[in-house]
């Protein structure tokens, strides 16, 4: 996609629209198509951050199963957020389809179960789901069929989701942008946001311009640093890491992942991994929990992969890559409006692919006035962080490590 120009002085909208990855970019596109004019600040390019360099699975549901979601907010409000969830997968693809988004697109994600207690809950969650929800595309896989799928033993058991998949994120968000801009959009990249006034009349300032809008969308994500204090202490900021091996021949890579499908384990610090179309391995594991990113991302990442897939140990690495993404204590996604017109979603927690689409269509439907949607997802029970944005960082240091011996164990 061709660079967008830089803010410079002063413009005016009707929406204001802070972020261009899958949120900013989704809301821009759907604001341009019911005729309001948008504006979205990017501080490098859109889908630089998490949105251009995730894993690219597309998943079913929140990004906790049903079962506990249940728990967590009873069974109403839990049949009520699987269907938005089924809305977000289907908004994804019908967004590819109807802008012809070149994005290698593919059906089918498989949950790995990393002891034999997960295997047993990924059978109870298929059959859940069949029962419960009526949803025929999932169903679980015993431990000798997972070895036929994958080349690896390491895996008990798993969940095959046929109406889930995988897709190229960087190639997704430009085509977004793409839509947005010839729906009417306007973006302005390398326009870094340095100051908010989030009150009655937004403003928005970098340092080379100043947007003033009757509405404001922060779609920031783990991006957002101090720039709306308020926010901070909601999402926790991590760094995940992921490399793109040489690529390693129809015959080979099929031996690795047989149906060409999305996978993700079930650790706390979960590994995942799918096939490139143009067949190299891309494996996602590891997190840091600072700004640095290790020195050496090929070989942080390199170890976790060669414990799942040894084979591979004399492949050339021929990319590595890291991005900073946001979780919320319970790893369900944070909407909030903190104004009458200042709206804002993050958090994501690893599944921002189809939730962050949705997120932009929904504020979009609050911005013209009809919130329903949008107010299920406000309602998620989001906590803080204990020890706001302080003591956040150590907490979750020493929760990970605990997370990280019991995967171990």
């Amino acid at each position: 996609m061709p660079a967008q120009p830089r803010l410079e002085g002063g413009i005016r909208a009707d929406v204001a629209i802070v972020g261009g990855g899958y949120t900013g970019l989704s809301a821009l596109l759907h604001l341009a198509e019911r005729g309001y004019d948008a504006v979205l600040l990017e501080a490098a390019r859109v889908g630089a951050g998490a949105s251009g360099g995730n894993g690219g699975q597309l998943s079913s549901g929140q990004r906790v199963d049903q079962l506990t979601l249940e728990r967590l907010v009873g069974d109403e409000r839990a049949r009520w957020l699987w269907r938005l969830a089924e809305d977000a997968k289907a908004l994804v693809k019908e967004r590819i389809a109807r802008h012809a988004i070149a994005c290698d697109l593919r059906p089918g994600i498989l949950d790995a179960a990393h002891k034999p207690a997960h295997a047993a809950a990924l059978e109870r969650e298929a059959e859940h789901l069949a029962a419960r929800y009526g949803y025929p595309h999932a169903r679980y896989v015993p431990r000798a069929e997972m070895a036929a799928m994958l080349g690896t033993t390491r895996y008990f058991g798993g969940l095959l989701d046929r109406d889930g998949g995988h897709l190229h994120p960087l190639n997704y968000a430009l085509g977004l942008a793409r839509a947005a801009l010839a729906a009417g959009g306007r973006i302005f990249e390398q326009s870094r946001v340095v100051q908010i006034d989030d009150g009655p009349a937004p403003v928005v300032a970098t340092r080379a311009g100043e947007l003033r809008a009757r509405h404001l969308v922060l779609a920031m994500n783990g991006h957002l640093g101090r720039l709306v204090p308020r926010l901070a202490g909601r999402i926790m900021p991590i760094n995940n890491f992921m490399l793109a091996t040489a690529p390693l021949g129809e015959a080979f890579s099929r031996a690795l992942i047989r149906d060409d499908v999305a996978v993700a384990d079930t650790k706390h610090v979960i590994d995942y991994f799918r096939l490139s179309a143009d067949r190299r391995l891309l494996f996602g594991g590891g997190e840091t929990y600072t700004r640095r990113f290790p020195a050496d991302l090929a070989g942080f990442v390199r170890r976790y992969m060669l414990r799942v897939f040894p084979q591979l140990a004399e492949i050339p690495i021929d990319y590595a890559w890291g991005g900073t993404l946001a979780i919320t204590r319970t790893r369900l996604p944070h909407f909030a409006r903190l104004a009458p017109d200042v709206f804002v979603a993050h958090g994501y927690s690893g599944q921002g692919v189809a939730l962050a689409t949705l997120a932009g269509q929904l504020i979009a439907e609050a911005v013209c006035g009809t919130a329903e949607r949008f107010d299920v997802m406000a309602n998620l029970p989001v906590p803080r962080f204990p020890g706001g944005t302080l003591l956040r960082f150590p907490a979750l240091v020493l929760g990970m490590v605990y997370y990280s011996l019991r995967d171990r164990l």
